[in-house]
């Protein structure tokens, strides 16, 4: 079978598209013949090697695939061969074949086409757990996405308005605002243009945002602990702009805010019954439209690198998909 295949960290130029042997399926894993690669930030770390997660060389990247099951290992029970599903692992699906723990593996509806699904698993999973578990966001709180023109901003915003939250968008272009208005965004914050801790503090009347929520990190999270409501909860969602702010911890306790970490995967393994119950309210709303993944940029297979360079660029929003 093909794949893109990293023999030795380094960046983009590391991808070699080739011929490799199919994927074991080992008990309590599926493998799939994957129609679709939903690309993802850290995606672009795990190329580099500075991803929390180290796969052993060579390894194929890309974290979530859809397709069809061909296979199931010793003691799976949720899928069977044939079924239609969508798979989420840390590595593996940039690939015609992809193998990943049951757990992480869910039927998807006859009516999602593979390049949505293949887009869900992380962004909407996400989202879903940290809005929903996490931050337990209520009806007419005040919801602020950073990076809402990205794929977990954009499924934040679309999770947060089905969930009745009224919901201000944050980014760094004109564009991208445009973006964030389209899948849902109440108002819209240019943070490169004005400051965002003033714009929302303004938006508010001076009460701040309910709930934060923040795959951005650097300075922008540090603007959110200045226009955080009263118990507040900021959601950590990750580091999109390559800096791990060092909060000045004054400021949580002079908002009576907390600080809430969100981390898909090891949610997925400590609590795989919760975890599906989420992925089958997500796939509800999905087949009824209630929520649809926005998807800028389609590539093939083996034009990966391509992919990955425009997702590095920022240039992208929504999801950017590999087709196979």
């Amino acid at each position: 079978m093909k794949a893109q295949v990293v023999h030795e960290f380094g960046g983009i130029e590391a991808l070699r598209y080739e011929e490799v042997d199919p994927p074991e399926c080992p008990p309590g894993f599926v493998r799939i013949s994957v129609e679709a690669v939903g690309l993802n930030f850290p995606d672009l770390l795990i190329v580099q090697g500075l991803y929390q997660f180290r796969p052993d060389l060579p390894f194929s990247p890309g974290a979530e695939a859809a397709g069809t099951v061909l296979q199931i290992g010793d003691g799976v029970t949720e899928v069977a061969p044939g079924d239609r599903v969508m798979a989420l692992h840390l590595a593996g699906a940039m690939a015609e074949e992809f193998v990943a723990p049951e757990h992480t593996v869910f039927k998807i509806p006859d009516a999602l086409p593979a390049e949505k699904a293949a887009g869900m698993s992380m962004t909407y999973g996400t989202s879903y757990h940290a809005l929903v578990d996490r931050a337990r966001l209520q009806r007419d709180e005040v919801l602020l996405v950073t990076g809402a023109s990205g794929g977990v901003g954009t499924a934040a915003i679309q999770i947060g308005k089905v969930l009745g939250a009224r919901v201000i968008g944050a980014v760094s272009t004109d564009e991208k605002a445009a973006v964030a208005r389209s899948v849902g965004a109440d108002d819209v914050v240019n943070y490169a243009t004005e400051s965002l801790r003033d714009r929302v503090n303004e938006l508010t009347d001076r009460a701040g945002a309910d709930v934060i929520y923040d795959p951005v990190g650097g300075d922008i999270f540090l603007q959110t602990l200045r226009c955080v409501n009263w118990n507040g909860r900021i959601l950590v969602i990750g580091f999109a702009s390559g800096t791990i702010p060092d909060a000045p911890m004054n400021l949580p306790l002079l908002k009576g805010c907390s600080i809430v970490g969100v981390f898909l995967g090891d949610f997925a393994k400590r609590e795989p019954a919760k975890n599906r119950d989420n992925f089958r309210t997500i796939l509800s709303w999905a087949a009824e439209g209630i929520i649809n993944p926005h998807i800028s940029e389609t590539y093939p297979l083996e034009r990966a690198g391509d992919a990955l360079a425009s997702l590095a660029s920022r240039t992208a929003t929504g999801k950017v998909i590999l087709t196979v």
